[in-house]
């Protein structure tokens, strides 16, 4: 039972990703083409973001309460519609028509990032780890599939990027499928939940810790990697080469998956962190050295790797600091957390670089990763031995 539910959240893993990429590989030049302003380009990834980070935290409560399996149909439904509009705005050329659509989408990758803590939820706590592996397997495949498949739905239809919308809702809608045979996913006993919960979980240096180290790497990641397709463009490559750059990206996602977890269970969560913030910084070097399609590669799969290590670093980090009917309201935060920072990346994104180029966005990585490390340097050496025995409000 657990290996089967497992398996389906590696399918809808896989196939949420797909769509992902698709949208990773268009969004930001069918924003380009539609918006009365280059540096507008971005806005549709970040209201995307802004869908997700509007749905995140409701959505966490509503799985807390209701289950897993609903919160993630609703979320799959959602990225069914929205990409159904997506496509009719490209079909009537209207930019704010293409903003809604895209809104709707980040209600899908709201439900998506909880695939992996319903992974670890659904399994005994010495095999979480591998749990955790094999549903992000899931992005490797959609890494291997998913630019081949937006290059091929780019011109599906008769007008350019269409076919790549109507392809995203075909995907999602299989997703939604898939995940009828989901576990349902209560939280036995009493759900703790309310502002007052994500109070107290605030209050807790490991907590904020946990938040400061996967908002901080997924910030720079989005940051990055909503310029990029722009950048190539810019720099004269066509999306072919974009799409393989993205693939190379989403693989540095998460290949590192089988790995990372057997890291921070041998070196601490707090030294992965650091690990995964130098592998960020390496790949800010890599894209300042050049602008070839060297360069484009190896940076964007050393940023997917960076990612990587410090989400899994702060997933289990906050995992070790609430208890289990505490699971809404800490995950919802952590989700919380992810999503305004990088809303806020992809919103600055298009018009740091239309405004100030490529190379100003990746010098911004570094000052940022810095104080973000000292801060939460800081947390843990305040958090001491706290975890689940604080969590509970135990001495």
């Amino acid at each position: 039972m657990i290996r089967s539910a497992q398996i389906i959240l590696f399918a809808a893993q896989a196939l949420f990703w797909s769509c992902a990429i698709i949208g990773i590989t268009v969004t930001s030049l069918v924003g380009e083409a539609l918006a009365s302003d280059p540096a507008l380009a971005t806005l549709p990834i970040g209201l995307l973001l802004g869908g997700s980070l509007l749905s995140v935290h409701p959505l966490s409560l509503f799985m807390q309460r209701h289950g897993r399996r609903v919160g993630f149909l609703i979320g799959s439904g959602a990225g069914v519609v929205g990409a159904l509009v997506a496509a009719l705005a490209v079909h009537r050329a209207s930019f704010p028509l293409f903003c809604l659509g895209a809104a709707l989408i980040g209600t899908y990758q709201a439900s998506a990032m909880f695939y992996r803590f319903a992974a670890v939820d659904s399994a005994p706590p010495n095999r979480a780890g591998r749990a955790a592996a094999l549903v992000l397997a899931g992005g490797v495949v959609a890494a291997l599939l998913g630019p081949t498949i937006a290059v091929w739905s780019r011109d599906l239809m008769a007008i350019p990027f269409m076919g790549a919308y109507l392809t995203t809702a075909v995907v999602a809608a299989t997703g939604f499928l898939v995940l009828l045979a989901a576990p349902e996913g209560r939280v036995p006993g009493n759900a703790v939940g309310g502002w007052a919960a994500a109070k107290a979980l605030l209050a807790r240096p490991k907590v904020r810790a946990a938040l400061m180290v996967t908002a901080s790497g997924h910030g720079m990641m989005i940051l990055v990697m909503t310029a990029t397709p722009l950048a190539m463009a810019f720099c004269a490559f066509d999306l072919s080469q974009s799409a393989q750059v993205i693939q190379w990206h989403v693989l540095g996602m998460f290949l590192p998956g089988f790995i990372s977890g057997r890291l921070v269970d041998k070196l601490g969560a707090g030294r992965v962190a650091v690990i995964g913030g130098t592998v960020l910084l390496v790949s800010v070097g890599v894209a300042l050295s050049g602008v070839a399609l060297g360069h484009f590669l190896a940076s964007s799969l050393l940023l997917g790797a960076g990612w990587n290590l410090m989400m899994i670093a702060g997933t289990t980090l906050l995992g070790q600091a609430h208890a289990p009917e505490e699971r809404g309201n800490a995950q919802g935060l952590m989700e919380l957390a992810n999503g305004l920072v990088a809303a806020t990346a992809s919103f600055a994104s298009g018009a740091l670089l239309a405004g100030a180029g490529w190379s100003l966005i990746n010098m911004g990585v570094a000052p940022v990763l810095v104080l973000v490390a000292l801060g939460a340097w800081f947390q843990l050496f305040g958090a001491g031995r706290q975890g689940l025995t604080e969590a509970a409000g135990k001495p």
